[in-house]
């Protein structure tokens, strides 16, 4: 076979449904939600409606948010498609390798791998900071050495809390999906009810005349605001890696999907009106906003409370990516891109070497290496999976051996086309060092792909 007819064969629908049978389907439609808003609603709610507020959109960031969940919206629906029709794990990874073909595919894995592992690190990292301020406040103070990256002039060696935070979310997906569901829907229900507690109490101190002017940037700094907080929503696309685990997959992964959106839109929205109420938008430019108004009213203790639902944010998002993350390097270790090892389940239905591998370099990168200047890439991984699983509906349509009786996307073909268009756009106004990085990563993928992958794929033998 030449090369180029390997790098565009299409893997087989049932090989891939035939694979996936060794999980175990245990996920309701109320934990995918838990696992779509868990990644999606993390510490950027307590911060993202001031920051953005104060700098682009003033009281009008409500809008912002709104028309940043209907463009994000366009995505989702693709995505709910994918993963009515083909509920396979592997999430867009697996969706590239069976309508474009094993090249794109590894494209699109190598992206979200980018996405999932670097989110988890630089996540981490922002769950020990909050950590060690809450120990803190109890007078505990740990040791400069192990509360940092890699730093000697500063003193800093390694971030024992990001590693050990990571460790122990490993050990909970190690043990089995219901076990973690549980504790994932109880972090997630503390989050929103510490979200919720916010909003009713801050009610009371609204004031409406700080709503006014609501557009004091004009139309064009709620455009700007929408573009800042579009970011402030993904996650979502997580929840279609668990497509092997969920009972009736055609119905509820579309749920999950467009749930987590739903639900995240209220929430973003209603913090916005009570933040942007409660103080001056021009009072909000700062790194904990929400706080700063608590305290602003002498409500420490809720101050304090929020402290506590950032960092179940946090912790709850590193459960759903970590949890991608492994089988996403389980599909492609299944195809034969990655070391066959990866792409194995053991007597629990449960890909755990993928997890352990993914596991030990979140760890590290989280531990080690200051990500400050790497975070954006995580945007750049996304925005890439999400354009091809937009392009992807129009050819998955044309498809007559995929069979889909779930979710299809309304106003076919303009939203997928549409929905390609927004993603190509917001990846236009990333940083050029963002373009630059990520390009030395795909060379990266490239050469693994050419070096290895190809000559041990299993998808030309039907292996899979």
């Amino acid at each position: 076979m030449s090369v180029w007819k390997q790098m565009t064969q299409k893997a087989a629908v049932q090989d891939y449904l035939q694979a996936d049978q060794r999980f175990e389907k245990t996920m309701t439609a109320k934990d995918l939600m838990a696992l779509g808003i868990g990644a999606v609603i993390g510490t950027g709610i307590f911060i993202l409606p001031g920051t953005v507020a104060a700098t682009v959109s003033g009281p009008g960031v409500i809008l912002s948010f709104l028309l940043a969940a209907v463009v994000c919206a366009t995505a989702a629906m693709c995505y709910a498609e994918f993963a009515s029709a083909l509920p396979v794990a592997g999430s867009a990874y697996s969706y590239g390798n069976i309508i474009f073909g094993q090249f794109i595919g590894w494209v699109i894995g190598w992206a979200l791998i980018l996405e999932y592992m670097l989110a988890v690190a630089t996540v981490s990292v922002g769950f020990s900071a909050y950590f060690h301020s809450f120990l803190q406040g109890f007078g505990v103070q740990l040791p400069k050495a192990i509360s940092g990256a890699w730093n000697p002039s500063q003193h800093t060696y390694i971030n024992v809390v990001a590693i050990l935070v990571v460790l122990v979310i490993s050990l909970m997906l190690s043990r089995g999906m219901q076990t973690s569901m549980k504790i994932n829907d109880w972090m997630v229900l503390i989050k929103i009810a510490i979200i919720v507690l916010f909003v009713v109490v801050g009610c009371f101190y609204v004031k409406p005349k700080n709503w006014s002017p609501f557009l004091p940037f004009g139309t064009n700094g709620m455009l700007a605001g929408a573009s800042t907080v579009f970011f402030a929503y993904l996650g979502f696309d997580a929840v279609s890696s668990s497509a092997p685990e969920v009972k009736n997959p055609q119905r509820n992964l579309p749920i999950g999907i467009i749930g987590t959106l739903i639900v995240a839109t209220i929430l973003y929205m209603a913090v916005s009106t009570v933040l942007t109420g409660m103080l001056p938008y021009s009072k909000l430019n700062l790194a904990d906003p929400v706080s700063y108004a608590l305290q602003y009213f002498h409500l420490n203790k809720i101050a304090g409370i929020i402290a506590i639902g950032a960092m179940a944010g946090m912790f709850t998002m590193m459960i759903t990516m970590i949890y991608s993350s492994s089988r996403l390097v389980y599909a492609i270790g299944r195809d034969g891109l990655l070391p066959n090892f990866l792409g194995q389940v053991n007597n629990k239905h449960l890909p755990n070497h993928s997890l352990t591998v993914v596991t030990i370099i979140i760890a590290l990168m989280g531990g080690l290496i200051d990500l400050n200047q790497l975070a954006e890439l995580v945007n750049i991984g996304t925005l890439i999976a999400f354009s091809f699983v937009s392009l992807g509906v129009i050819f998955l349509r044309k498809r007559d051996d995929i069979v889909n009786d779930g979710f299809k996307v309304p106003l076919y073909p303009v939203l997928p086309i549409i929905s390609l268009l927004l993603c190509i756009g917001l990846m236009l106004k990333l940083q050029r060092i963002t373009w630059i990085a990520s390009l030395i990563w795909f060379a990266i993928g490239a050469a693994i792909y050419f070096a290895y992958g190809m000559h041990h794929s299993h998808m030309k033998n039907h292996k899979i």
